[in-house]
């Protein structure tokens, strides 16, 4: 695996892909993009794949094409678009977890999800802006987590570790973080501040505590 994402393949067409495609032809990154997981050869084969379906179809995704591919998780809960589903608003795991268990042998990384689409396609900023923004990663994979970082500075956000997959439930929907346009040190606080909340109080009791 090369250090620098220098393919990204997109599987989801909509906003989110779209905006996240351009960021990385704007980057100088080669990019594939998939409108459905039917049409996946070349999105697979690229350094990193982008997950920009609907969460609620994540049982239609490839998974034995995913195996071994770094995996940037991108989607949501949105009960109103997903309906009630009790596998993804369970607090004692993150939707990244129940994706990761979904796609034995990807390297599953949480990034890109808490941007509004508006955030996607206008605020992207050179490093160095005083209005740069952050995106949050978190992931089990050490390797992976640097790896997509280093693509969340190509594409023009100030990357913020988050720690493991189930930390990603810091900035899921409902959270302070998500669509928030905050700047690296706002983007730390708001996830350190994340179990002083109700969502992070259910959550750490739901786990047996932090």
């Amino acid at each position: 695996m090369s250090a620098r994402i220098q393919t990204l393949g997109i599987l989801g067409a909509g906003r989110v892909g779209k905006a996240v495609a351009a960021l990385a032809a704007r980057a100088g990154i080669d990019v594939a993009i998939a409108g459905s997981a039917d049409a996946v050869d070349a999105v697979v084969a690229a350094d990193a794949v982008v997950l920009a379906v609907p969460l609620g179809r994540y049982r239609s995704l490839p998974a034995e094409r995913l195996a071994g591919c770094v995996v940037i998780d991108a989607m949501n809960y949105w009960w109103e678009l997903d309906g009630a589903r009790p596998d993804l608003d369970d607090p004692t795991t993150s939707t990244s977890q129940t994706v990761a268990a979904f796609l034995p042998g990807a390297r599953v990384v949480k990034a890109l999800n808490h941007l509004s689409g508006y955030a996607l396609e206008e605020l992207a900023r050179p490093a160095g802006d005083p209005e740069r923004i952050a995106v949050a990663v978190a992931g089990d994979d050490d390797e992976a987590v640097a790896l997509v970082a280093g693509l969340v500075d190509a594409l023009g956000y100030d990357p913020v570790t988050a720690g493991t997959l189930a930390e990603g439930m810091r900035f899921e929907p409902g959270t302070e973080l998500f669509g928030a346009d905050a700047d690296e040190e706002e983007a730390r606080a708001m996830l350190e501040r994340f179990w002083d909340t109700q969502r992070g109080r259910v959550v750490a009791r739901a786990r047996g505590g932090r």
